[in-house]
């Protein structure tokens, strides 16, 4: 068996077959946490984990590049980042911390987020501009943190930078020194450069990498670099299928080549990482 710890299965890139995706998974010996986006795919997470209760789990969360648009104040929206494989319209969502406090209350939900910075978009943009939506990713982000800590679950965080930079995971780090210090905080698509990822080692982050690792080798020394025992396996499907499925929609029975490339990073046996990563899945998200 597998852990998928990250996919978006919800999404309705999966809505004409869904079910035979989810099939597909459990022929593969996969299992997967379904990760929300905002409420409605924080909502289809929760019911699908109810639907495929032992082989779906669900996290809750707003992206922070829904927060790119929100009015800093008042938390309205004024306009919408859409993405057609997540939201099959471009109708916006406003955060509302009551709903996502309530969703995060569900027995299904196992973590809270994808939720965290994001500032690749930003770099065109004017300095005030740039500045005023990074404070409001990180109101958002924050708020999200007080509801982990109430419901005592982890974060699963989102975190991109400007290209070529470690802004945003610099940012982060500043962020959660002062709020949400005692939660486990997952790195989602983990792509930080070496003395950041120290500093995230050192304050116990993990990290989960996917299907890029197979076709990239920007990714190889911070894997060599992180500890075993901080890594999980993840498709974030439907993006980013492996090399052998580039160019067409990832899925979570794909993680196997993901888990196989990773074992050769790390001169483990493929049955030494599959057993290693399930247990920091369990740790994080199941104790």
């Amino acid at each position: 068996m597998i852990f998928d710890a990250h996919t978006h299965v919800q999404f309705p890139a999966y809505d004409n077959d869904r079910d035979a995706v989810i099939s597909r998974a459990r022929t593969a010996e996969v299992k997967m946490i379904a990760v929300g986006t905002q409420v409605s795919t924080s909502k289809l997470a929760i019911e699908l984990a109810k639907k495929y209760p032992n082989e779906v789990w669900a996290v809750v969360g707003y992206h922070p590049n829904h927060a790119d648009s929100l009015d800093s104040t008042t938390l309205t929206t004024s306009g919408w980042y859409h993405d057609k494989n997540e939201q099959a319209d471009s109708e916006p969502e406003v955060f509302d911390v009551d709903t996502f406090r309530e969703l995060a209350k569900n027995e299904q939900v196992v973590a809270i987020g994808e939720c965290g910075l994001d500032y690749f978009r930003l770099a065109t943009g004017e300095k005030r501009q740039v500045e005023s939506v990074k404070e409001k990713q990180k109101k958002i982000f924050l708020e999200q943190v007080k509801i982990a800590t109430e419901v005592n679950k982890p974060l699963m965080i989102h975190c991109r930078s400007s290209k070529g930079t470690d802004d945003a995971y610099e940012d982060l780090l500043n962020v959660l020194k002062g709020a949400g210090r005692d939660l486990k905080k997952v790195l989602h698509f983990y792509a930080g450069g070496s003395q950041v990822t120290k500093k995230f080692i050192d304050e116990g982050y993990y990290f989960t990498f996917g299907g890029v690792i197979t076709f990239a080798r920007d990714y190889d020394e911070i894997i060599k670099m992180i500890p075993m025992d901080r890594i999980m396996l993840e498709t974030d499907a439907p993006y980013v299928s492996p090399m052998s499925r580039r160019g067409s929609r990832n899925e979570p029975s794909f993680i196997v080549e993901v888990a196989v490339k990773l074992s050769e990073l790390k001169g483990l046996s493929i049955e030494e990482t599959i057993e290693v990563t399930n247990n920091n899945v369990n740790k994080v998200f199941f104790s």
